[in-house]
């Protein structure tokens, strides 16, 4: 059910509302389809009469509508992978965040200043979570050996220990023949601790010479709790579909929250570049 709260202004919308809100808001009508969609909107209040769009949402709409800048942000954890992300406007920045288990996301305005604060803030960044430990800080596999490592989680007993579990791991990473040694100790020891691995991009459409086409930049990090954050230099994003197989390489090195800082600055477009842009 939708729902909002007037006093930042936030609103709680699923895929269907926002749907029926966009088309309602560029002069169309509600889609065949998403009656149900309709009328929740109807009852809390965000939609009023003849499908008139409540004042509320007006920055958020044109935002969607006319958006310059799409940061997108895909976190996947124990619990499944959350989209969350910012829609950069003309004049609003629009942030939207995933909940497990829940249809509905909730929007809400950034000031424009605060968006890097906004994004460290959806990815969870902390100061604290530097690893401290002296072991490899460079992982080099494959992405066969990653998702028999990640794979292997799902057939760990639900009673079994944290020490039970790396060794579940370091058993099916060793049956890959890959890793050994230190590395192969390391490498299931992150995955072990693996809170979330979240990939960034922002994109918006660009120019080079005289082609116009979509620009994207992006970086997909590690959080290994108690073993600090990893970048992903290989595969590098953003990364295609079809793009990555059984045996392309994987690089996982070890970064900390300073630099990721500079990363989610970085992978935003500077103001020229939206010029060159034509936006």
């Amino acid at each position: 059910m939708p729902s909002y709260d007037i006093t930042r202004p936030r609103f709680r919308l699923s895929d269907e509302h926002v749907i029926v809100l966009t088309e309602l808001a560029t002069g169309q009508p509600a889609p065949e389809g998403f009656g149900t969609a309709r009328e929740e909107l109807h009852r809390c209040g965000l939609l009023s009469g003849d499908d008139t769009l409540s004042v509320l949402l007006v920055p958020v709409m044109k935002t969607l509508i006319n958006s310059v800048v799409i940061v997108s942000l895909e976190a996947s954890g124990r619990q499944g992978t959350l989209n969350h992300g910012l829609i950069i406007g003309q004049d609003h920045v629009v942030m939207h965040q995933s909940w497990p288990g829940e249809r509905e996301a909730e929007y809400t305005l950034v000031e424009p200043k605060l968006m890097v604060w906004a994004i460290a803030n959806l990815v969870g960044l902390r100061h604290s979570a530097t690893g401290t430990d002296e072991g490899p800080a460079l992982v080099a596999t494959t992405m066969e050996m990653l998702e028999e490592g990640i794979g292997s989680l799902a057939s760990v007993p639900a009673s079994a220990s944290g020490e039970q579990e790396r060794e579940h791991i370091r058993s099916a990473l060793a049956s890959t023949g890959s890793l050994e040694g230190a590395a192969l100790v390391r490498f299931a020891d992150m995955i072990g601790e693996l809170r979330s691995s979240w990939r960034l991009t922002a994109a918006w459409r660009g120019r080079s010479g005289n082609e116009t086409g979509v620009t994207a930049r992006g970086f997909g990090i590690w959080d290994c709790g108690p073993l600090g954050y990893w970048h992903r230099e290989l595969p590098a994003e953003p990364v295609a579909q079809g793009q990555v197989g059984p045996d392309s390489p994987v690089r996982l090195v070890r970064t900390d929250a300073k630099r990721i800082w500079g990363m989610i600055t970085d992978v935003l477009p500077a103001e020229g570049e939206i010029r060159r842009a034509g936006l």
